[in-house]
């Protein structure tokens, strides 16, 4: 199993990102999909989340309404789309799968650095 982030970058507040999550070596579709980030001296924050089966997503507080977490299972590939991006966005951002039949098995792809800065 293969998760492989990409599309990560120094961008400008108020600007916009989107991050990448493919898969490999796994059935995608099966599999709940999360995007987490790190910045440097905090914890792994949980930032969106989507179900396998019906899409349902949820979101942090603080990316609310400016981040959206999707998936496109024909392409194995995960996609979290920031705007309005802040300096308190800068972290390195990860993608995790669950499977959606056992929280047993899960994944972590090898993170992403996001910069929001002047």
């Amino acid at each position: 199993v293969q998760l492989v982030e990409s599309g990560g970058g120094l961008v400008q507040p108020g600007g916009s990102l989107r991050v990448s999550c493919a898969a490999s070596g796994l059935t995608f579709s099966s599999y709940d999909m999360s995007w987490y980030r790190q910045a440097p001296g905090k914890e792994r924050e949980l930032v969106a989340h989507i179900l396998a089966f019906s899409d349902i997503t949820n979101y942090a507080d603080s990316v609310k309404g400016r981040f959206t977490i999707s998936r496109d299972n024909a392409k194995n590939t995960g996609y979290l789309q920031m705007n309005s991006l802040k300096p308190e966005d800068t972290a390195v951002y990860y993608c995790k799968v669950t499977s959606a039949y056992s929280q047993k098995y899960f994944y972590w792809g090898q993170g992403t650095q996001v910069t929001v800065s002047s």
